[in-house]
């Protein structure tokens, strides 16, 4: 069945990563919500069977652990307690997945991850690699964040975002986070009685990042709606359609395929590989402005020229990527960078010649380029 919401066959979408959030998967008294998962996991196993690929992101390990060792506030009232709740309730989560696709005739893989393995370059590589011979093998790959090494410095702190980056790592045609909301509205629901469900989002800009939220509807889990527009500027960016779903129906996954509202962010194309690894970077380590010239010419495709820098912030070398933000104030592309920041303050705003007789020769005269350089 073709959905209304998405104008594609979602039941025919050859790989699938889906999201669920602890709301979902862990009841108020923090046990698992069995009955329901089974329900899940049913959509799984006819997926399955009729060729489709599906990818887990499951949360819930913290409000496990929590209740397992009595902790308070759901086990995040510190950081230990939320390494120490993931630790415990990581082997319940994974016990559970794996016990209960077994039931289907389906073999389950756990893979936690941290932020550092999606954003080294290598490391990204190899996750993929382990993901694509998972697949090929017929095993349901079930990730989740190692919350149990995870600092608050270096984390993704939701899993919206880390199903956006293993869709991309796994090149996957779309990604559904199953929530305990059931798509972007024009405004908080809760608030405001007049808000309206956005049914398709073609290009996310201020306009569609404002109507963002980002509070947490269950307070149980980390990620708001903020997050998710954040995972489905990642995931169309590389190439995977992204949808917002309830996952409060009994199969959510037949839901969405009968027509189950919700919102669509639909994929942008042609982007390679290496430029939809930068696009979804979370670490970045300075920001470039740019008059609106320059953004004129990124826009036809050129490199960063120094000329057109008004301004440089943050501590970078080079190699390591940054931001560039147009007049506007929006963060209009990522890339390398070709000069470390200390350089890229001298030579903001000069030509080549200028720079040469400052830096002397030879120079590189791009500050970012083209081949590098991803637009958001």
């Amino acid at each position: 069945m073709v959905s209304p919401l998405t104008g594609f066959p979602p039941d025919k979408i050859k790989r699938l990563v889906i999201k669920i959030g602890s709301a979902l998967l862990v009841a108020q008294d923090g046990t698992i919500r069995t009955e329901w998962l089974k329900g899940v996991i049913e959509d799984i196993a006819a997926r399955h069977a009729a060729g489709q690929q599906i990818i887990v992101v499951s949360s819930g390990a913290i409000a496990l652990g929590a209740r397992r060792l009595g902790l308070p506030k759901g086990g995040r009232g510190s950081l230990d307690d939320a390494q120490a709740a993931a630790a415990v309730g990581q082997i319940a989560l994974s016990h559970h997945w794996a016990g209960l696709l077994r039931e289907k005739g389906l073999n389950a893989a756990q893979m936690l991850v941290t932020l550092d393995d999606l954003e080294h370059r290598r490391r990204y590589l190899n996750a993929a690699a382990t993901l694509e011979r998972l697949l090929s093998l017929g095993v349901v790959p079930v990730i989740n964040e190692n919350d149990s090494v995870a600092t608050a410095e270096i984390r993704f702190g939701d899993n919206d975002r880390l199903a956006a980056r293993i869709g991309q790592a796994a090149r996957a045609d779309a990604v559904a986070l199953l929530s305990d909301v059931d798509g972007l509205y024009t405004a908080n629901p809760h608030v405001d009685p007049g808000a309206e469900l956005v049914r398709e989002v073609k290009r996310i800009d201020a306009h569609i990042a404002a109507m963002a939220d980002s509070g947490s509807g269950s307070g149980m889990g980390s990620g708001g709606m903020a997050s998710k527009i954040e995972a489905a500027r990642i995931a169309t960016g590389a190439g995977a359609h992204l949808a917002i779903l309830s996952g409060k129906p009994e199969r959510p996954l037949s839901a969405w395929a009968r027509g189950q509202g919700g919102t669509i962010f639909l994929a942008r194309t042609g982007q390679r590989a290496r430029k939809t690894w930068l696009a979804g970077r979370l670490v970045v380590k300075g920001r470039i402005i740019i008059d609106k010239g320059a953004e004129e010419a990124l826009l036809k495709g050129n490199s960063l020229l120094p000329a057109g820098v008004t301004e440089v912030g943050g501590s970078f070398a080079r190699g390591d990527v940054v931001d560039i933000i147009g007049p506007e104030g929006r963060a209009i592309a990522r890339g390398l960078a070709e000069y470390d920041a200390g350089e890229a303050i001298r030579i903001a705003g000069m030509r080549k010649a200028d720079i040469a007789e400052l830096l002397g020769n030879p120079v590189r005269p791009a500050l970012i380029h083209r081949d590098h350089m991803v637009m958001l």
